[in-house]
């Protein structure tokens, strides 16, 4: 009857004996695991081995309580304001991707399109001939306007040197007069914008040209 009290307590114990391993292991994790926060709060330094709900948008360091070096970095959560200018920012950024893809499709469709640099040239002639013809146009508008503008001008100062008053519809052919001078000038300015811009960007598509076409940037 001893023997077998003595058989079944040993064997209690060495059933038990893995269990508590195990528990030891878990509590060695657990404490492996576990971190402490340092965050400024109120212009000092805290530490704690957890985190109060006034400091969790704060920035912190994680430092680990085992071997005490530093194991992470949280930055600070982003005011609205924040946020909303770094939204702006990735979309801007979105956008530059996307104009940088759209020109070198461009450039790879240019580089098929034409066989020779003349095409190439050719094409650009095209487009000088178009602006210096559109050009021609809106100098000869601007100053054919500035010509119905003066003569306007004129009528009402004589009438004002007359003592006369200036009719209400010569007065407002004067302010129409004036706005499409205004507006033909802008469109001018545009084109002569346009027209300087033809010959650098001839250059630079010859020179892309050159390099697409070439074995090495084929």
């Amino acid at each position: 009857m001893k023997t077998h009290l003595v058989i079944a307590g040993l064997l209690a114990c060495a059933i038990a004996l893995p269990a508590d391993a195990q528990q030891r292991r878990g509590q060695q994790a657990t404490q492996a695991e576990r971190k402490l926060y340092c965050w400024e709060e109120n212009g000092r330094k805290v530490c704690g081995d957890a985190l109060p709900p006034t400091a969790v948008d704060n920035a912190r360091t994680e430092i680990s309580s085992r071997s005490g070096m530093r194991v992470g970095e949280v930055g600070r959560a982003l005011t609205p304001e924040e946020r909303a200018a770094a939204a702006a920012q990735a979309e801007r950024d979105k956008q530059v991707a996307d104009a940088d893809a759209a020109r070198l499709r461009r450039e790879q469709a240019m580089a098929i399109s034409y066989n020779t640099e003349d095409d190439l040239r050719a094409a650009f002639g095209e487009r000088i001939v178009l602006v210096d013809e559109a050009l021609k146009t809106s100098r000869m508008g601007v100053a054919n306007l500035r010509l119905s503008l003066l003569s306007l001008l004129r009528q009402a100062s004589d009438l004002e040197l007359q003592g006369k008053p200036v009719p209400k519809p010569l007065a407002g052919n004067i302010q129409s007069q004036h706005n499409d001078l205004l507006r033909q000038k802008a469109i001018m300015e545009q084109q002569l914008v346009e027209r300087a811009s033809l010959d650098d960007d001839l250059d630079y598509a010859l020179e892309r040209y050159r390099a697409l076409r070439s074995p090495r940037g084929s």
